[in-house]
């Protein structure tokens, strides 16, 4: 059993009343102890994001790579996994050409299943393994309308970088454009990684260009009201600063240091990763029993919007004999206090609380996974492996400063295991996962 230092102690006093199944589990980097927990699990499902999980961040998506091994894990894992991204399975810089470089070929992919199934764009594009794709509670219309937006966006980025404070060249205009400008069929977006390397010397002049293409964004959204679609659309900030009383997403301005805020996406109402949770319970459940408890029809649009909403209705249709364990996997996560005021954000963070507050209501040990993606091109705050294998060791200090900007101390969102090393590391741990699942590895 883990020792419990006065560090552990004080953190437990901070979560009165949370009923953490979990406690004296949180920021663990023993992975062995964990692969061992779940190849003894029947009804496992995980969900895992993408970018910085099981590939590296980098400022160009079109760069982007993944390991053979991974995808040959992955389909050996079978309905026990599914993705969970913001990102895209088609289009130019979707997932799936990822996966066609890394095989060789499409024929490969669609042949042996490799694909990657789950949900993009938030949880509005479903995916199988052979790559049959829909877009489930999608109009036309809304879609028509999101084809649009990635030739308005780069028109926008070529007046405005030519323009005062920016004035760049025209040559390095277009490289920033092209790699900036995301034509994703249902979530376009501007990722400005690019722009923040170009200027993080001139911090001010970035906080500046945040500002732009966030207005810009605003607009288009007026564009599409005016159109007849209201309410079909909001913005998605990544990484952001939490949500504000009216339950937008804030953007979080960068410095010198962390760039803060680069991707800019339109996003479909209802397309949060954690009512995709919701869809991908649904599916799995119906893959193993013949029954959609939610309905056969039911998409991540249809979903409660808040945390309460989604766990009562997983209670109310969701027998807890049929309630697999979940593990959540993400990079994601962020954590600032501005003037005493936690602001608490991150693109994972949302799927990954509800993933741990389903685990109390069902009685689940469901896990939360943390990788770390600050190694990558892209800055991020990163964990402190020495700080956390010291705590770990029974060291009393205290491990907040090794998650500084990632969680806090009066955190809702536990961080049960850590992979410090980043993606690689992960990716170790699951071809070893779904090895001992296949039961092509001794125990």
């Amino acid at each position: 059993m883990p020792r419990y230092t006065d560090a552990i102690a004080r953190y437990m006093d901070s979560r009165a009343g949370h009923d953490l199944m979990t406690h004296n589990r949180f920021f663990s980097t023993d992975h062995r102890a964990l692969l061992n927990e779940l190849a003894t699990i029947d009804n496992l499902l995980i969900i895992q994001d993408l970018d910085g999980v099981c590939m590296g961040l980098v400022r160009d998506p079109l760069t982007r790579r993944l390991e053979r091994r991974y995808l040959e894990a992955a389909g050996r894992l079978n309905d026990h996994f599914h993705v969970l991204t913001n990102g895209e399975h088609i289009g130019a810089r979707g997932v799936n050409a990822i996966v066609e470089r890394s095989l060789g070929s499409a024929d490969e992919a669609r042949r042996y299943g490799l694909y990657l199934p789950g949900l993009a764009a938030g949880g509005v594009q479903w995916q199988d393994r052979y790559g049959g794709v829909e877009h489930p509670g999608v109009s036309e219309a809304e879609l028509d309308f999101l084809r649009e937006v990635p030739r308005l966006g780069a028109e926008f980025l070529r007046g405005c970088l030519a323009a005062a404070p920016f004035e760049l060249p025209f040559d390095e205009r277009e490289r920033l454009i092209a790699s900036a400008v995301l034509d994703n069929p249902a979530s376009p977006t501007l990722n400005l990684n690019g722009c923040y390397q170009r200027l993080a010397d001139r911090p001010a002049d970035w906080r500046t260009l945040q500002r732009r293409v966030a207005a810009f964004m605003d607009g288009v959204i007026k564009d599409a009201e005016a159109r007849g679609l209201e309410g079909a659309f909001f913005m998605h900030y990544a990484p952001n600063a939490g949500r504000d009383a009216a339950g937008h997403e804030r953007l979080r301005d960068g410095d010198e240091h962390q760039a803060g805020t680069t991707d800019f996406q339109l996003m479909l109402s209802g397309a949060v990763k954690e009512a995709g949770v919701l869809a991908l319970l649904n599916r799995h459940i119906h893959a193993r029993s013949g029954r959609y408890p939610l309905g056969e029809a039911f998409n991540a649009r249809q979903a409660p919007r808040d945390l309460a909403g989604l766990v009562a209705l997983v209670r109310q249709h969701i027998d807890p004999a049929d309630m697999p364990t979940l593990i959540g996997v993400g990079d994601t996560v962020t954590s600032l206090q501005e003037e005493g005021e936690w602001h608490r954000g991150g693109s994972d963070r949302g799927f990954l609380t509800l993933v741990q507050q389903l685990g109390r209501a069902f009685e689940r040990d469901n896990r939360v996974l943390f990788v770390d993606s600050s190694a990558g091109e892209v800055r991020r705050p990163g964990v402190d492996a020495a700080l956390l294998a010291r705590f770990a060791d029974g060291a009393d200090i205290d491990p907040w400063p090794g998650v500084a900007g990632i969680t806090d101390p009066d955190d809702e969102l536990t961080l049960d295991v850590m992979f410090p090393d980043g993606y690689t590391q992960y990716v170790d741990f699951f071809c070893a996962l779904a090895a001992r699942a296949s039961g092509k590895e001794p125990q």
